[in-house]
């Protein structure tokens, strides 16, 4: 297997440190942040360097390359983006706390009916000027650092895009178009009389939404990669050829095939050939 590390702060000091360990039959440099030990052996002190060093590492087989990708997904809020947008717009509503706390225990899969989750925290939403989804989109509204470089890299490699997210289409939609996304998945939030009226329109985007979308696009299972950070993201991950917890919740990063807790969404690129 070849072993894949790095991070914003990789020195040639943590590549040797691991190496030593892993005994690697070359070293390939990536780039600045970023090398490959090729034909790596695992060893119980990797982890445990990596996780002391703020370093990410990811076992890989030989020979997989993003010019073979033809699928890759990723969710929306705290993965493309970085923000959970629901709970910005709680903030305007005075009850980002309250919204904050069922989102990150849904994230973390403590809430087994996410459904339920999204009914409660959008419910809180209701009465608040549709002026609010325009003031999030605008002002706290981010795209993750490496975003661009990853989509313009499926672009270039014909790799199809898809966004899917248990959050609002609003969001989607504007993200769709400016980053030239070839798909999307989200909630509709109602709204009358230019007002939220504190519910979805539609059939409910959750884990096995997700799954389902994901599915319909896939062809081969290794031609395809999905990132996520949340609970929700996880059966439609169980999908992927690879998965990437991105910056994610413990119970995802256990099932992933690996982590990117440090780098950006660019990093997914040093994964491949």
């Amino acid at each position: 297997m070849n072993l894949v590390l790095q991070g914003p702060t990789l020195s040639r000091t943590d590549i040797d440190a691991i190496a030593d360990g892993a005994h690697p039959t070359a070293i390939d440099s990536i780039n600045e942040k970023a090398v490959r030990l090729k034909g790596a052996a695992p060893h119980d002190s990797i982890a445990k360097i990596c996780e002391a060093r703020r370093i990410d590492f990811a076992w890989i087989e030989p020979g997989r390359r993003f010019a073979d990708l033809k699928l890759l997904a990723m969710d929306m809020d705290s993965t493309l983006i970085t923000i959970e947008c629901i709970d910005e717009l709680g903030g305007y509503a005075g009850k980002k706390a309250e919204i904050a706390a069922i989102t990150e225990a849904a994230m973390r899969g403590e809430i087994s009916d996410y459904k339920e989750s999204l009914r409660r925290r959008v419910a809180l939403l209701a009465g608040q000027p549709e002026s609010i989804l325009e003031d999030v989109y605008r002002d706290k509204l981010r795209l993750t650092p490496g975003a661009e470089a990853l989509l313009a890299a499926c672009r270039a490699h014909r790799v199809q895009t898809l966004l899917v997210s248990g959050g609002f289409s609003f969001f989607t939609g504007r993200l769709k178009a400016r980053l030239g996304l070839d798909h999307t998945l989200s909630n509709e939030i109602e709204i009358e009389h230019g007002r939220l009226t504190g519910r979805l329109l539609g059939n409910i985007v959750d884990s096995q939404a997700k799954a389902d979308r994901f599915a319909s696009l896939m062809k081969k299972r290794e031609e395809t990669v999905a990132i996520g950070d949340g609970a929700n993201d996880l059966k439609m991950m169980a999908l992927a050829g690879l998965s990437v917890a991105f910056r994610a919740k413990p119970v995802v990063r256990m099932q992933a095939s690996c982590a990117l807790t440090y780098s950006g969404l660019d990093g997914v690129l040093n994964l491949f050939e």
